[in-house]
């Protein structure tokens, strides 16, 4: 019939539309029976889901002799199409424990692999792998991530050739009589007598054909972090177009527990081919009818250009989602070199964190950054409460500002400095935890009635945050901008020690530099004059920053404060007057009455008036800061009035806070300027509004 035949094309039209759904995700944090069948398929004696995971080989001490058993997803991983040569990418990562149950005899590990679709698992001796029982040779084309725990002939040594023990290997099989000898191996530390929760991330990048594999691992009655391996293989050219994908275990001669917990999964989107399931022809129209050749041709009119345009919709989409897979594959892959090397942050699944935090829960939340959420969680292997700062998705520079944030605090090493834990690349969430500062940030005590915080606590928060300053401009490797020194960014720990958090701004520059950036960024009230003039930071205009909160601290007032409509009173000015009057101690907080040292609350905010001193110039290093507030040096002898920095063609003041934005950050970016002039200022001179 002539609809038949319409249907026929509507149907080539939705299956043209299916072509587009390939990728394959999966999220399962806690597994239990309700998943198998379902998601996971299992094979073997004793191989089960439980209430505690995957149970790859048996749970029981029973029958321990050749166990072997594997469980693969429930859907094949379209991995590449032949038709056009694409390549997709995929991320996994999955926790499971190895238990020998105190026996100091176990058997032979567990694999993550992916392999043809008609290989069968072996008995004990190959951990599972589609290899022959007797030899031990591979039958069938595969690749596996092996948790290996016993000694074969295979097995890599060292250079004394002594077998390494205990190790992490990727296995590759891409003909039938390969040996199950791995390509890359590392010794992996582990305790498997009383079977640790242990972690592990497997990355593979369609583009630079890199396979990754980090892990962790027990040492010293405590877990670490080791380095991981790496492989460059086209899989093209190893596996089928559509590949099974699980674990596989065996215990050996000996019992050994092979249990997986949770496991995540995703891979990039790559067109399907679908022709073969597409309807029967049904046959020639027996009606001629001229009416219903017209009814064909239109229908025939409206399937094809509604395939055209939607083919074009599409492709436009694809294209755009494959730029942004790119650019994130790039940034996991950078991302994924650099921290997961060594004994640096931790890399955590998102759904642990998403558990810690209650799904990031309004009533968890602690505050409000720039870039986004910050929530308080509770990590229960560690049992230790944490702070989760979640990049928002809407901000434009969100990755950058994670990137450098992890890349800089990850390397840095001080009392004073907020201490990355871990982070979490996932499902398109950038998130960083941190320890928890249980009293909150600094501008929650001295303007939001927190707490009333006593001179000395006060003194000694000054002392840390000049401390932490002096190590990222003098003391690390390289000298590290923050250029958003500001009270909101200086943490309280439980005893009110100060630490400088948010790295999102930072940037590393040589020591002999002054500045390697012309990017305005930082927040109005603590900003530099230079800076709102010519964008550019250094480490003076940190100094002028500190400088700002040191005055907060003593005076317990805002940087900018609103007193009546049209009426700022700006802090730096405010004190700068008083200085040159003689009266410098009506400055200092009046919640403190006279619960204070005279020479130390004049001697701060005298350094503070120095370090904003408007000339860059004429500031202190923060050294020649620490040692006036020590009284290891003598006190700067100031001007009695705030002078101007003879390069500025407007009032100071203009510049110092033209408006009350001192709770935003602000970037200067092609994408977000906003401009204002003011009345008194100079044609040539424009200030920026903070963002909203």
């Amino acid at each position: 019939m002539v609809f038949s035949r319409y249907n026929l094309i509507t149907s080539y039209f939705f299956l043209f539309l299916i072509s587009y759904a390939a990728s394959l995700s999966f999220d399962l944090p806690n597994i239990g029976p309700a998943n198998q069948n379902r998601e996971l398929i299992t094979e073997g004696k004793g191989t089960y889901i439980s209430g505690n995971g995957i149970q790859v080989t048996s749970d029981e001490m029973v029958d321990r002799s050749q166990i072997a058993g594997r469980v693969t997803y429930a859907r094949p991983l379209h991995l590449w199409n032949n038709a056009t040569g694409e390549l997709a990418s995929f991320a996994t990562n999955f926790s499971f424990v190895i238990d020998s149950r105190d026996s100091g005899n176990y058997g032979d590990g567990l694999t993550f692999f992916l392999a043809e679709n008609n290989s069968m698992i072996t008995r004990g001796g190959a951990m599972g792998l589609p290899t022959d029982p007797v030899t031990s040779i591979a039958t069938n084309r595969f690749v596996a991530v092996e948790f290996d725990t016993y000694k074969n002939d295979w097995d890599p040594r060292n250079s004394n050739n002594k077998y390494i023990g205990d190790h992490v290997g990727i296995t590759i099989s891409n003909f039938t009589g390969n040996s199950l000898t791995s390509v890359r191996s590392q010794k992996w530390f582990n305790n498997i007598t009383d079977g640790p929760n242990c972690q592990a991330w497997i990355t593979y990048d369609s583009i630079s054909k890199n396979l990754s594999v980090s892990f962790t691992g027990f040492q010293n009655n405590r877990t670490v972090h080791q380095d991981g391996l790496y492989y460059t293989i086209d899989l093209r050219d190893l596996l089928t177009e559509r590949v099974i994908f699980g674990f596989s275990a065996a215990t050996g001669s000996s019992f050994q527990k092979n249990n997986v917990k949770s496991w995540s999964f995703s891979s990039s989107d790559i067109q399907h081919d679908e022709i073969d399931s597409l309807p029967p022809n049904p046959g020639p129209d027996p009606v001629g009818d001229k009416n219903n050749k017209v009814v064909l041709i239109v229908g025939l009119s409206v399937a094809i250009t509604s395939l055209v345009v939607a083919a074009f919709v599409l492709w436009r989409k694809k294209r755009k989602n494959k730029e942004d897979e790119v650019e994130e594959l790039e940034f996991d892959v950078e991302m994924n070199n650099e921290f997961e090397m060594g004994t640096g942050p931790t890399r955590f699944f998102y759904h642990e964190l998403a558990q810690s935090t209650g799904n990031f829960a309004e009533n968890e939340k602690l505050g409000e950054g720039g870039f986004g959420g910050v929530y308080r969680g509770f990590l229960k292997d560690s049992r230790t409460y944490v702070a989760v700062k979640r990049v928002s998705k809407t901000s434009k520079q969100g990755i950058k500002e994670y990137a450098s944030e992890v890349r800089i605090i990850s390397r840095l090493r001080h009392r004073n400095l907020v201490q990355l834990i871990g982070w979490c690349h996932q499902k398109g969430e950038l998130l960083l935890v941190y320890e928890l500062m249980e009293n909150g940030s600094l501008d929650s005590h001295l303007f939001k009635a927190k707490s009333l915080l006593t001179w000395g606590t006060r003194y000694k928060i000054a002392h840390g945050l000049a401390s932490a300053l002096l190590y990222l401009h003098e003391e690390w490797e390289q000298c590290v901008l923050h250029r958003d020194i500001k009270s909101s960014n200086v943490m309280l720990d439980s005893n009110f020690n100060p630490k400088l958090g948010d790295f999102g701004l930072a940037k590393l520059v040589d020591h002999e530099k002054g500045s390697q950036t012309t990017m305005l960024a930082g927040t109005l009230g603590y900003m530099a004059p230079e800076c709102l003039v010519t964008g550019k930071a250094s480490k003076e205009s940190d100094v002028f920053s500190f400088g700002v909160v040191a005055l907060e601290i003593a005076c317990g007032r805002k940087s900018i404060e609103d007193k009546a409509p049209e009426r700022q009173i700006r802090l730096v000015e405010w004190v700068w007057e008083l200085y040159g009057t003689g009266t410098l101690l009506e400055a200092a907080d009046p919640r403190l009455g006279s619960d204070f040292e005279e020479d130390e609350i004049k001697r701060l905010m005298i350094v503070g008036l120095w370090c904003v001193h408007p000339d860059s110039d004429l500031r202190p290093s923060m050294r020649q800061a620490i040692q006036v507030v020590n009284s290891e040096a003598s006190l700067p002898i100031l001007p009695s009035k705030m002078p101007v920095a003879s390069y500025l063609p407007l009032p100071i003041s203009s510049l110092y806070g033209f408006q009350n934005e001192s709770s935003s950050s602000i970037q200067n970016t092609d994408s977000s300027k906003q401009t204002a002039t003011s009345s008194t200022a100079s044609p040539s001179v424009s200030l920026l509004h903070s963002m909203q």
